[in-house]
């Protein structure tokens, strides 16, 4: 065989070889998704205005993916404007695909019943009618038994005024609202922020718990930001993690995540996702921590006197997950003077080409 023809053979084996390696290798990622997706566990809850419900529930740890859509009632695949005319029987709802090993079926009802309003019978907030009334609809007697408890036990709590009138129904179907209802409050920011505090939403829920449920303030892209149980955390969250947040630890310098990471974002908090700082007030400060001259949302920072280490420091957490962050000094470089030392095990990072994905579209221009 000659030159030639040996080289034609090669490369027919190699060609061959490769579409054998990526055929593999897809059907072995097909596989994987769908036995990750046979894992999640589903919960389907109606509370008022589906936008807000999804928006508050997707910040969830564990949760995957929620969808908008309608349950309860009678037509099968009715249009937003049959379901608001309130003549179907179907509440305006969502579904919520959750990881039973890292969030609970009842902390996933727990968030629910804790942000909105569960003694309105006819509505929620501005939007009245049995369309936008509060419901969980029950998948199995298993999730029936935890919803009937936690109901019962929230209406004798004296937590209202009013007893509860969240409705415990059988599901028995739920049709997926139109496509630009699905994750509104990253597509509409701008109208979603404004509907939402004009709703009363938002009021409502820190009138009724307080610093048990933490409203951003400014709301991000609408965002609610709440933080899980130590419990849960545990299981979610590294073991530094855990340390640094939870427990105001420390982490080794030079040796952590974002240290010297140098690409273009914001980072958030570890626990909640509420936004702290950007790359763009980042510098090096030779200290081996991730080091900033101002916080991205100042509101979101909150200074703490520190007396530990026979030394008075300025410590800083997250407002609304109470995350241990780090420190701040008074010898950074212009413009502030300020540097905020930030223990990397405390953040979360969101490049800039997953801004508008993640639902922190509004801070891009910072990098326009």
């Amino acid at each position: 065989m000659d030159t030639k023809k040996l080289s034609i053979v090669r490369i027919s084996f190699l060609v061959i070889f490769i579409l054998c390696f990526f055929v593999v290798w897809s059907v072995i990622d097909v596989e994987a998704k769908m036995n990750n997706e046979s894992e999640l566990a589903i919960a389907t809850v109606a509370g008022g205005c589906f936008w807000c419900v999804e928006s508050d529930l997707e910040k969830v740890a564990g949760v995957e993916k929620v969808i908008s859509g309608y349950a309860g009632g009678d037509v099968k695949n009715p249009s937003y404007e049959q379901v608001s005319s309130g003549t179907t029987g179907h509440l305006e709802a969502v579904q919520i695909y959750f990881d039973p090993q890292q969030v609970s079926y009842e902390k996933i009802l727990d968030i629910f019943l804790k942000h909105h309003d569960p003694t309105d019978p006819d509505g929620s907030f501005n939007d009245r009618g049995k369309q936008y009334s509060s419901a969980i609809f029950y998948h199995d007697e298993n999730q029936k038994k935890i919803a009937g408890k936690m109901l019962v036990a929230l209406d004798g709590s004296g937590r209202f005024a009013n007893p509860v009138a969240t409705k415990l129904i059988p599901f028995t179907a739920f049709f997926e609202a139109e496509e630009y209802h699905q994750d509104y409050y990253k597509k509409n920011p701008v109208r979603y922020n404004w509907y939402r505090f004009l709703s009363g939403r938002d009021s409502f829920i820190k009138d009724h718990w307080g610093d048990e449920v933490s409203v951003a303030n400014p709301p991000a892209q609408g965002g609610v930001y709440t933080r899980p149980s130590d419990d849960e955390l545990e299981k979610t969250l590294t073991p530094i993690q855990f340390k640094v947040a939870r427990k105001d630890g420390t982490e080794p310098a030079f040796t952590n995540e974002y240290w010297d990471n140098h690409k273009s974002g914001i980072y958030v908090d570890v626990v909640s996702g509420e936004p702290l700082f950007s790359s763009t007030d980042k510098f090096k400060s030779g200290t081996g921590w991730p080091s900033f001259t101002r916080p991205l949302e100042k509101e979101n920072v909150v200074e703490r006197e520190d007396n530990t280490l026979f030394t008075k420091r300025t410590e800083v957490r997250s407002k609304a997950a109470d995350s241990h962050l780090g420190h701040v000094f008074p010898d950074g470089p212009p413009p502030t003077g300020l540097r905020y030392c930030i223990n990397s095990a405390s953040l979360k990072f969101i490049p800039k080409e997953e801004l508008e994905e993640k639902g922190y579209g509004k801070y891009l221009n910072l990098f326009r």
